[in-house]
């Protein structure tokens, strides 16, 4: 194993690497937090895979050490660095997650596995299937645990806690743990050592950070106009939804800049090809929400840009912690608009500083102002049109108004003789039911003690009730 130790380039431990490695060997559970590209990963694969390859199981089959990622990326990413770090070594291992076929895995899982690099949701489909045994896990990892446990993925990790048995060493690593997840986390971990190599929550040192106020209109203007003017070769673009990445990924198309998006919506094909493109250098700009900020090791990124802000603060530590790794220097620069000032708040309250910000000439943090347009020529009967359907209005309001006033004061003076009814028609009226009027359209008639009912078109909600 040191022979792939020293064929990665490795020289001297990372400070997380050097703290964690010895508790990991002395069987330990650990809470491991470092800044994200610090190097977590061989932080517990390497001392995993030691202790390992150092033992045997006597179970056919046996799932002996589980890692559980909570993206697609991150798992490929994790399991790529396990088989790299264990190449010398007679342990096996494979990578499950979903998007894919399950036949693969399942033909991997029969041949027999010792390490397991797996997202919750096609784990869970495996245990459900009977594909997979982890009655004899010995080792579990939550990589990014802040975000497995976070309450979106607590249950599926609950089901996954109850597949494993109740004498397993437990390590969970990651780059931010809110006092909540601490909590949680102690739950389960059983007497845990605690490492945290630098203050929780904070983004590497080497990353600068900038801050650019842009109106929301012209900020895909001001990303075209950095990447054009920089010169920029190689930039990782937030946004927070998955139509937004997608949006502008084909707007930077359609101005001559190579993009492409990536996002849980995309194919995991299409997904793996962008990725690799994008580290080959065939594309100036990968488009992503949230889902590639866990994990993904792209060398020497020079740029992160936040084309919107996270509405979670932690979110904003690990997107600008795709660069600035492995002591490489790197940047970051989040374009903010007016309606994101208090985010902004919220990320400077949480990592302790402010950060720069400026406006670029040319690009106004003020909202967009256009030009009133000049009316355009009325045709010729626009006006008798328009007088006409008020005309049509005002008779349906008139008709209304005669529908529902109080009948006539008695003293009105008696219609004429020749509108009277015949002496043998009076008796016969009087018993007959009144004509009720033409219900007008938009109106509700009137209730039992002769008072209207709300007269709101009932046009406006199609006859149904709307929910926000």
């Amino acid at each position: 194993m040191l022979s792939a130790v020293a064929e990665q380039g490795y020289a001297e431990p990372t400070p997380i690497q050097a703290q964690a490695i010895p508790f990991i060997l002395s069987g330990r559970d650990l809470l491991g937090a470092a800044q994200t590209g610090t190097g977590k990963t061989a932080g517990f694969a390497l001392p995993m895979l030691q202790l390992l390859a150092g033992s045997t199981s006597t179970a056919r089959h046996a799932v002996r050490a589980l890692i559980v990622t909570p993206t697609r990326e991150l798992a490929a990413q994790v399991h790529e660095d396990v088989r790299n770090y264990g190449k010398h070594l007679s342990l096996r291992s494979t990578q499950v997650f979903g998007g894919v076929g399950m036949q693969p895995q399942i033909d991997a899982l029969r041949r027999g596995v010792d390490i397991l690099v797996a997202t919750p949701g096609r784990l869970l489909d495996h245990a459900r299937n009977r594909t997979v045994d982890l009655r004899s896990v010995e080792i579990l990892v939550l990589d990014e645990a802040d975000r497995m446990l976070d309450m979106g993925f607590l249950p599926d990790i609950r089901r996954i806690l109850a597949l494993l048995p109740a004498r397993r060493q437990n390590l969970l690593f990651s780059a931010t743990f809110p006092d909540e997840i601490r909590k949680l986390a102690g739950t389960f971990l059983r007497d845990p050592a605690k490492v945290e190599v630098a203050r929780r929550n904070t983004p590497a040192e080497l990353v600068a950070q900038r801050v650019h106020a842009v109106a929301k209109d012209h900020k895909r203007d001001l990303l075209a106009h950095l990447v054009s003017t920089g010169d920029w070769h190689q930039v990782l673009v937030f946004c927070k939804t998955k139509r937004g990445a997608n949006r502008l990924a084909e707007q930077l198309e359609r101005g001559g800049i190579e993009a492409d998006a990536i996002h849980g919506n995309k194919s995991q094909n299409a997904r793996t090809r962008a990725l690799k493109s994008f580290k080959d250098g065939e594309l100036r700009v990968l488009v992503a929400t949230d889902i590639a900020a866990r994990g993904l090791d792209i060398e020497q990124l020079p740029h992160v840009v936040n084309y919107d802000l996270p509405h979670v603060p932690e979110d904003y530590v690990h997107r600008i912690g795709r660069t600035g790794r492995a002591g490489a220097a790197g940047e970051a620069i989040s374009l903010v608009s007016h309606d994101e000032r208090p985010l902004l708040a919220a990320i400077e309250k949480l990592i302790g500083r402010r950060i720069e910000c400026s406006e670029v000439p040319g690009f106004s943090s003020h909202a967009v102002s256009y030009p009133a347009a000049t009316p355009a020529r009325k045709a010729p009967d626009a006006h008798l049109h328009r007088k006409a359907a008020g005309g049509r209005k005002r008779d349906a309001h008139e008709s209304s108004r005669k529908h529902f006033q109080q009948p006539k004061a008695r003293h009105q003076q008696p219609k004429p003789h020749h509108q009277q009814p015949k002496p043998h028609q009076q008796h016969r009226r009087s018993e007959e039911p009144q004509a009720q009027a033409a219900p007008v359209p938009g109106y509700r008639p009137l209730t039992a003690h002769g008072k209207a009912t709300s007269r709101v078109p009932a046009l406006l909600s199609g006859g149904k009730s709307r929910t926000s």
